[in-house]
């Protein structure tokens, strides 16, 4: 019999995986790469040290819960060395997708003689909006499971190089590798890249795309509260995958924009930014924010051409 090994995008997903009729171990992937600096190298001192600065510095996060919730997990990855069946379950937004890349990154290194294969959930036959794993019945995620996809070693490669590619400096590189989408088994990968692009300051506002969806919503919404405004972002179905922390964090750094949160309004500033009569790239920029191996603030993304520019 081989041995199966069960790599999933987080907590909620592993209590619900422990429910299904499966075999084997399971190691939940406790990270959020989508934000902050990433270096190449994943599972090493260098990496780590990198992650626990920026989660540190921006979600306060303690040396005891990453070495408790995150280093420990990725300990137990390292000692399961027998499995020579590795499945990954992610998800098809941007946060799970460069999650899902750093992880074959490793696999590539260290994993080398096992099947790997991908339960990769989004679309779901009848319907507009895509699914997050916890979000399918059991019935759903065993045919998801049944239906797999066992990655070449063509495919692992081009994850590790797309994982190469986000950690470098210069994000251009990553336009230009959309063409070849269709030779590769990821479905949802080219979206999320797209989507991550648009993460850079937009050229004629000087904010970000998610920068963006939070003034709209706070502009076309009436929201009593910073909480209901918290609300009212989540409630929007996108291709990011971020959670209220993430988006408060985004709340924060435009606090300025904001003349009151009891009720949430709008400076005139703000709504001057909405309608591209003003450009905030001056105040915003900030020469310690990262986008993977890229400095947020060297790049401008051009929606009229979907093209990134290095200042």
């Amino acid at each position: 019999m081989k041995s199966l090994l069960h790599i999933t995008n987080g907590d909620s997903f592993t209590e619900k995986l422990k429910s299904l009729p499966l075999k084997g171990d399971i190691i939940t992937w406790r990270e959020m790469l989508c934000e902050g600096k990433t270096l190449s190298t994943v599972g090493s001192e260098s990496f780590w040290k990198t992650r626990f600065d920026f989660l540190h510095k921006n979600y306060k996060v303690s040396k005891s819960w990453f070495v408790e919730k995150t280093l420990k997990e990725y300990r137990s990855l390292c000692n399961h060395r027998q499995q020579d069946r590795i499945v990954l379950w992610f998800e098809y937004d941007l946060f799970c997708q460069i999650n899902m890349l750093a992880v074959l990154s490793w696999l590539k290194t260290h994993r080398r003689h096992a099947e790997i294969s991908l339960v990769c959930s989004g679309k779901v036959e009848g319907s507009d909006r895509f699914y997050g794993l916890s979000e399918l019945n059991d019935e759903q995620l065993m045919d998801l499971y049944e239906k797999r996809t066992i990655l070449t070693q063509d495919d692992i490669e081009y994850a590790d190089y797309v994982w190469q590619l986000y950690c470098s400096d210069n994000p251009i590189r990553l336009e230009n590798l959309l063409d070849f989408e269709e030779d590769f088994q990821f479905e949802y990968l080219s979206d999320a890249i797209r989507a991550h692009l648009k993460r850079f300051p937009a050229i004629k506002d000087g904010v970000n795309v998610l920068e963006r969806k939070v003034l709209e919503t706070a502009d076309k919404g009436k929201f009593s509260s910073r909480r209901e405004l918290l609300g009212g972002v989540l409630q929007q179905n996108d291709i990011y995958g971020y959670g209220d922390t993430q988006y408060d964090r985004i709340i924060t750094t435009l606090r300025p924009l904001f003349s009151s949160f009891n009720p949430v309004r709008l400076t005139k500033k703000g709504k001057q930014v909405l309608q591209e009569q003003t450009n905030l790239y001056a105040q915003l920029r900030d020469n310690e924010s990262y986008l993977g191996g890229a400095l947020k603030y060297n790049f401008l993304y051009n929606t009229a051409t979907d093209r990134i520019l290095k200042l």
